[in-house]
């Protein structure tokens, strides 16, 4: 699995590296969503987990722009907007998935496992996936 991690809090990004490694997952890292497209031109991705509070443009605006180039990548909104709108409003913009932070890394890679499951057409759980 290819991830694209946009996130502009250095410190979690780390974590999520160093937990992506540790499960021997490919990880990349956009701080910023210029950066991110950068990285979208060159790369194909499993899926991309997409912080809305970044510096400059939001993360909501990048989704939008994704979907409008009809960028069918499965993307998790991972933030600290719990406010129920928000959660609508990043659904509605063609999220997959929205998990509100702190989280649990298992719980992420169980989210990961199944939108990626869903895209790829399958119904049952790809191997190598927990009990």
């Amino acid at each position: 699995m290819n991830i694209l991690l946009v996130e502009d809090d250095a410190m979690l990004a780390a974590a999520i590296r160093e937990r992506a490694r540790q499960e021997g997952l490919a990880l990349d890292h956009a701080g910023d969503a210029d950066s991110a497209r950068l990285l979208l031109l060159d790369n194909a991705y499993s899926v991309i987990l997409l912080d809305l509070g970044l510096p400059g443009e939001s993360g909501l605006s990048l989704l939008r722009g994704l979907r409008a180039a009809y960028n069918a990548t499965p993307v998790i909104i991972l933030t600290a907007r719990a406010q129920m709108s928000e959660r609508i409003a990043g659904l509605d913009a063609g999220a997959d998935d929205y998990l509100v932070k702190p989280f649990e890394f298992s719980e992420l890679w169980a989210r990961m496992r199944a939108v990626t499951r869903r895209s790829e057409g399958k119904t049952v759980p790809l191997p190598g996936c927990r009990d």
